[in-house]
C-alpha cells in the first residue's frame, strides 16, 4: 500500500549557519517550483525571517510561492501531504538538530510506508556541521545524494574518498 523504496531519495546538505542554509536551498527551491514540484518542511526552528530577507534582495520569479511555504517550526499535527495528486515530486526539507532529523525521518518513513502518496519522493536532510560531533560518513550511508550550493550531487563527487561500496542501505 506505502510507497516503494525506489521511489524515495535521501539526500543530505551541510551548512554554517542558517543564513548559508537559506542561500543553498532557494535557488533549489526556486527551481523545483517551476518544475511543478511540491515542496514540504520540516524545520525545528523557524527560519522565515531568513528568508523574507534574501527572497526579498533577489529577482526570484516564485517569490510569493516561495514565501508561502511553512518556514516556521513544524507544528507536529500539521500534516505536510495535503495534496500529492500529480506532482512530479514531493520535496520535504528537514532541517535541525541531528536528534530531531533522525526522529522526524522515522516519521516520515512510516507514513511513507503505510500511505499512498502519488509521485517521487525526495527528503533532503540538512545538518548544521557546527552542532555535529559525530561522523560524518554516519551521515553519508545514510543517504542516497548530496545537496549542495551547487545543486544535486552524487556523493563521491563531494566526498572523492568516500566509497558507496562500503555504503549500508536503509530499508522503509
Amino acid at each position: 500500500m506505502g510507497i516503494e523504496e525506489n521511489d524515495i531519495i535521501k539526500f543530505c546538505s551541510f551548512y554554517v549557519s542558517d543564513w548559508h542554509l537559506v542561500t543553498m536551498l532557494l535557488p533549489y527551491i526556486n527551481r523545483k517550483i517551476n518544475e511543478e514540484s511540491k515542496i514540504a518542511t520540516v524545520l525545528e526552528k523557524d527560519i522565515e525571517e531568513n528568508i523574507e530577507k534574501l527572497v526579498e534582495k533577489l529577482n526570484l520569479k516564485n517569490k510569493e510561492k516561495i514565501l508561502n511555504l511553512n518556514w516556521l517550526k513544524i507544528n507536529e499535527r500539521e500534516k505536510i501531504f495535503t495534496d500529492t495528486k500529480n506532482n512530479k515530486e514531493i520535496i520535504i526539507i528537514v532541517n535541525g538538530s541531528q536528534e530531531f532529523i533522525e526522529k522526524k525521518n522515522i516519521k516520515l518513513e512510516k507514513y511513507l510506508s503505510t500511505h499512498k502518496v502519488n509521485g517521487k519522493i525526495k527528503i533532503i536532510n540538512c545538518y548544521e556541521i557546527i552542532n555535529y560531533d559525530g561522523s560524518i560518513s554516519k551521515i553519508l550511508d545514510e543517504h542516497d545524494k548530496i545537496l549542495n550550493t551547487s545543486g544535486e550531487k552524487e556523493i563521491e563527487e563531494v566526498f572523492p574518498e568516500y566509497s558507496k561500496e562500503n555504503k549500508i542501505k536503509k530499508v522503509i
